[in-house]
Order: structure tokens, then sequence, then C-alpha cells
């Protein structure tokens, strides 16, 4: 532990219930409030059953932007982001197995949950019925009654984790791209997987950002012939380069229509209100539409003739399980899938922020945290 402990000395600053350590967040008050600005940050001593992480990289997703605007009406400040994290031990509670100090480990978007429920005992910890659902890596609600309710996430120095939301990511993996895929990589495995898409299917992704590339690549490799769709014609060349086997910008409503009744299973990932009427005619007789990159309402009311005359099915998911996130890790690692990602400081996140309301990302922005 003599490393690890020196880790502790140099980047934390010890209170009475734990460590002050330093991160970035939003503090929502008056005037330039979701502005991401330098800040201490509270971290309790690790529990039994925790360990605390030195982070070394955290993703930026479109739903910190969200959250850190308030955007869903459920924002507690200071808010501190960062849901997509790679990072080593440095301390373990006294009860953890599965883990030990020096180990690179990954946080996804939870830290806990009730565990006693029947989607937690079911294995759906995101789902989790009890009080207050899952804990949310940041913007949750700890368990511990001692505790201030208001969890902070990856865009910090160190994170504390129970030891049952922490996953192992595999040797093969690239550290500073394998971020997004405890967000982006799982969101969009969890319901390909639950609809059961399976080789030969046809399948479309809708938006090509951080989600969607993920998606392109993930589908392709389980066999499915796939069409990225965009609004971008700009994009049209690096969905192929991603392995899509078609690619239709939805603004060709020629192209839309031609291409009616032709997926078995579509995924939207578009993070802002749009009309869903312009993808269901895409599907093909009980085919399948799933969204999961707009948790808001949508811009009009579905049009359910259109719904009920093919039997489709129109569904929502919400990230995913930890084992389903343990399997997308290993799954990337054994098919060689890797999130496109642009490197950046802290320092740097409110222009990516902005790079990212704007469209004017490749993808994905990781954070190397070193610094």
């Amino acid at each position: 532990m003599e490393a690890e402990t020196k880790i502790l000395d140099k980047a934390m600053q010890k209170t009475s219930k734990g460590f002050s350590v330093k991160g970035y967040g939003a503090q929502g008050a008056s005037g330039d409030k979701t502005t991401l600005k330098k800040m201490d940050v509270d971290r309790a001593n690790p529990k039994a059953d925790e360990v605390l992480i030195e982070v070394l990289y955290c993703g930026v997703c479109h739903s910190d932007i969200h959250q850190v605007n308030n955007d869903w009406e459920n924002t507690r400040y200071p808010c501190v982001p960062g849901h997509e994290v790679i990072g080593k031990i440095v301390e373990t509670g006294s009860k953890v197995t599965k883990f030990k100090a020096g180990q690179i480990v990954g946080v996804g978007c939870m830290i806990d949950s009730c565990q006693t429920c029947d989607p937690c005992k079911n294995g759906d910890e995101q789902f989790c019925a009890g009080e207050h659902g899952p804990t949310m890596t940041y913007n949750g609600y700890f368990r511990d009654p001692e505790s201030d309710y208001n969890t902070f996430g990856g865009f910090s120095s160190h994170i504390v984790s129970k030891e049952a939301f922490v996953l192992t990511i595999p040797e093969k993996l690239e550290l500073s791209s394998a971020a997004p895929i405890l967000c982006a990589g799982v969101t969009t495995y969890g319901p390909m997987k639950h609809w059961g898409v399976k080789e030969g299917d046809n399948v479309a992704v809708v938006g090509i950002g951080g989600l969607g590339h993920m998606a392109v690549q993930i589908a392709k490799t389980m066999g499915a012939k796939v069409t990225a769709i965009t609004s971008h014609e700009s994009k049209k060349e690096e969905a192929k380069a991603l392995g899509a086997d078609d690619v239709i910008v939805s603004t060709d409503e020629d192209a839309m229509t031609k291409n009616a009744l032709r997926y078995d299973y579509i995924l939207i990932t578009i993070p802002v209100p749009f009309d869903i009427n312009d993808y269901i005619n895409l599907l093909t007789y009980r085919g399948s539409l799933i969204t999961v990159g707009l948790l808001g309402e949508y811009k009009l009311p579905t049009n359910n003739m259109n719904v009920a005359m093919f039997n489709r099915t129109l569904g929502g998911s919400f990230i995913g399980s930890i084992s389903e996130t343990q399997e997308i890790l290993d799954f990337c690692a054994k098919h060689d899938i890797a999130p496109e990602v642009e490197m950046i400081n802290i320092n740097q996140v409110n222009n990516a922020f902005d790079n990212i309301k704007n469209e004017d990302v490749r993808f994905r922005y990781v954070i190397d945290m070193s610094e």
C-alpha cells in the first residue's frame, strides 16, 4: 500500500468524515450556474464493502450536459458529472474480495442499489424499485443515512464505489479510449441483447454520435445487416468506416420512404426531442423500435395506427445492468471494438460541452484526469 498511500497524501486532504479531493462541478447558483469550475469534493472513507479509486480517464456523455443544465428538473447542486470512469484502486474495504489495490477497474452509471427489490435480485440494478431507485454515480442518493445524499461523479481525482458495482477492465482494452464503453457501450448493447438482435437481422441505428457509433460496431459484430441513419451528410463515410452496410440521411424524404417496412430492429440514440413517427414506418411487421438517447418528451404524439397495423413494438431502455456492462467490456475486448474518442484535459470540459451541444465532436470526448 506504500505507493497508494503516497497518492492519497498528495491528492487528498483529510476531513472529519473522510477526504476532500479535487473536482470540476457546477454550483447551480445565480449567474453562470452551469459552468463547470474547480471545486473541492468530499469523499467518505471507503466502508467495508467499498473501494476508493483514483480516476485516470472519464468520458463525457451528453447526459452530463442535461444534468448540469437541470434539463430533467431533478439536478441537485453542486453537480459533479462523470459516469464513464477508468481508474486505479488505491484502497479497499475490509470485506472486499474481488479487487485489490493497484488494479485497473471501471465505474459506470451506478455505484449502488437496494439489492433487495425484484429488479435487483434479477440482476437489473438499473431498474431498482427501492427508495430513490439506483444510486447513480452522480446526482444520486446515498443509502447511508449519515451521508449527504448527493453523489459526485468522475470529474474528480478520486471516487468511491460499492465493490459489487465495480467493473473489471480487460487487459486487451486501451485504457485511454475504453471509458465510453461503461455508458455508451452498455446503453446500446443492453437493449440489442434484450430484444434479441441476431445474425441476419436488418438493424438501423439512428444518430451516429457517442452512442450510435458504438451501436453500429456492436450490431455489426452480432452479425446484423446495419444501416446508419444520420441527419448529417458528412457522416456517411464515417458510418461506413465503422462497419455500416448502408447509410440513410434522414432529411432525404425519398430515401426514408424507399426504406419503409425494411428493418427488424431500430435503435434511436438521438438525445434531444424529435418526431418518432419519421422512423416507425421503417419497421417491418412485428419489428421493434427502441429509444435510448432521449429521456424527455417527443415533439409529436405517436401515430398509433402505424404501430398497430403492422404489430410493431415501441420501447425504451435505460443504461444497462452491472452484468451487462461487464459483458460488453469483454465483448469489445474479444472483438477489437473501441470507441472513437478525442482526448482532452479537465480544464477543456466547458468547451467540450459546447462542442457536443453544437454537434461538433467526433463521437466521444474522454478526459485525461492526470492533470
